[in-house]
């Protein structure tokens, strides 16, 4: 799961009495599934395949994570090094597009001759544009670099992203002031009258963080302010334990590594 940004570093972020939150991008489905660097069930993480599986399985978004290359193209790897995903070595950042684009990410699979490669972000716009809707972990790149692509692909409407740091919250409502931003809840967050007070001074349109910190009242705070809460719940042994405890807390997404298994057990629950 993805560290919760620190309160402190948001202090000077000036909140708005007349603030209200962008809406998230449009989906069909009242609750959210949000497949986790893509549906990697089958096939690598952050890959194409993996983006087109999330697809065909129906989920409402692919969490994708966005870098900068040497060259300033941006891509897609959760990591900032390609040492844990591909046959090759280094930092992203040191990387030029060209010397990416040799690697191959490695398969699950030890015995498949497919070949997968890192892909950029313009391809994974291609890919999801009136598919998908991208959920933007925005790991290292330009806000207004990434928005001008955003708008190149007529994309605007099918984007969120996640911040990560106070300069991209700040970046990101100078280059795209409607464009929805998600914060997680700090771990420190457990009652009602501290989330109120989080949603006042940081403004996010969208809440994350973990799906055990969120409790009945909270979710209904945040409903009441037209926020939504879209949690983590990926982890070694996510199941229907797990799903079923979101779906007491009155929570209407998550975020999974196992997109296509949620999606059935919501249709066997009646909300799909």
């Amino acid at each position: 799961m993805r560290l919760p940004i620190l309160i402190t570093v948001l202090l000077s972020i000036t909140a708005s009495d007349n603030w209200q939150p962008n809406p998230a991008p449009v989906s069909k489905h009242k609750f959210i599934v949000a497949a986790h660097r893509g549906d990697h069930v089958i096939y690598p993480e952050n890959t194409l395949e993996a983006y087109r599986e999330a697809i065909k399985n129906e989920a409402d978004y692919v969490e994708i994570d966005l870098r900068t290359t040497k060259d300033g193209e941006l891509v897609s790897m959760h990591d900032g090094s390609v040492n844990r995903m591909t046959n090759g070595q280094g930092q992203i950042k040191d990387l030029t597009l060209a010397e990416l684009e040799l690697l191959q990410v490695k398969s699950k699979d030890i015995t498949s001759t497919e070949i997968y490669r890192i892909p950029t972000f313009k391809q994974i716009l291609q890919v999801c544009k009136n598919k998908i809707n991208i959920y933007l972990d925005f790991k290292a790149a330009d806000p207004a670099i990434a928005y001008q692509m955003i708008k190149q692909y007529g994309m605007e409407k099918q984007v969120l992203v996640y911040i990560n740091s106070a300069p991209q919250f700040t970046g990101w409502r100078k280059a795209a002031p409607k464009m929805p931003l998600m914060l997680s809840l700090p771990d420190s967050v457990k009652t009602v009258t501290g989330m109120a007070d989080f949603i006042s001074k940081y403004q996010p349109d969208i809440l994350d963080g973990s799906y055990k910190q969120y409790n009945a009242d909270m979710v209904k705070l945040a409903e009441s302010k037209h926020i939504p809460v879209w949690p983590d719940i990926q982890s070694a042994g996510e199941g229907l334990a797990d799903w079923d405890k979101a779906l007491a807390t009155g929570l209407s997404g998550l975020q999974t590594d196992h997109p296509a298994a949620l999606v059935k057990y919501l249709k066997g629950r009646g909300l799909r």
